[in-house]
């Protein structure tokens, strides 16, 4: 359930014993506002509690929803509400073309849809994070993987006067340091390639002013194309919970990187470093 607007769901057996009370229940809460509140209070009535599923987004905020969705929970996307007053998900895009846009990846891999990986690409030290069917994001440095999975702020509390202690969720600060900008590419277009039964996912780099950075390593600002690689997975939350890993794969080019998504193998986790061994690495 996803107060004020942001919709729920209940199960069958739920709905036949809710139908049975549920005229005489809502008279008996006139001081609550809107059908999630009552309906929780005639649940609770039932002795049904509620279920938090974090896939339910009612976005009671303005501004850009990168932070957020570049950064979803390990959870199916479920719902998305209140996208009227926030920009386009995808710039150069209405609203609703960029809402079929994101179909494009619903449409070949809809569990998968906005799960977030990370990678690190260890020989030019660069953290990536690549939100499935959305976004992928480089970064200059090594982040851990629990500061990317943290939203950051890229978006304003609903009450204006509200700080980011308002929500009920963490979040951290949009990067200033020139260096730590993080690249984004967006997803551009997303097809099946029958003979490798993989979706391949192209992610354009969105064109802004790159600030001169003095650290001593390799740029992303050369990589213009970021394509992803994954298998559909439609039986994903049948299984326990856990993000997928990805590895880089070999390029011809400099201004294309290949990322492949799959599985995490045994015993593999996410390290920004290499392991030193014997004094090297």
């Amino acid at each position: 359930m996803a107060y004020g607007g942001g919709g729920f769901a209940i199960s069958y057996p739920l709905a036949v014993e809710l139908e049975k009370m549920q005229d005489r229940c809502i008279q008996r809460y006139p001081g609550l506002y809107g059908s999630d509140d009552r309906m929780q209070a005639c649940m609770t009535e039932l002795g049904v509690p509620l279920t938090k599923e974090t896939g339910f987004h009612q976005y009671d905020v303005y501004g850009d929803l990168l932070g957020l969705l570049s950064a979803h929970p390990v959870t199916p996307l479920v719902s998305l509400h209140h996208l009227d007053v926030v920009e386009p998900i995808f710039p150069h895009m209405t609203r609703v073309k960029a809402l079929h846009h994101l179909f494009q990846t619903v449409k070949l891999d809809s569990a998968s849809v906005m799960q977030q990986t990370i990678c690190y690409d260890k020989d030019r030290y660069w953290s990536i994070s690549i939100s499935l069917g959305y976004v992928v994001q480089i970064f200059r440095g090594i982040i851990s993987p629990r500061e990317l999975e943290t939203p950051s702020r890229t978006f304003l509390n609903w009450y204006r006067r509200a700080d980011y202690t308002a929500y009920a969720f963490n979040t951290r600060p949009v990067y200033k340091h020139p260096c730590q900008k993080a690249f984004i590419f967006y997803m551009s277009s997303t097809r099946y390639d029958e003979g490798r039964k993989k979706i391949i996912a192209y992610y354009t780099r969105q064109k802004s002013p790159v600030p001169h950075c003095r650290w001593k390593m390799a740029s992303p600002e050369g990589v213009d194309t970021v394509v992803v690689l994954k298998r559909p997975d439609p039986l994903r939350w049948q299984k326990s919970p856990r993000r997928d890993c990805c590895r880089i794969l070999p390029s011809q080019k400099n201004t294309t990187m290949y990322l492949m998504i799959d599985y995490c193998r045994v015993g593999e986790i996410l390290e920004g470093y290499r392991n030193k061994i014997n004094g090297k690495f």
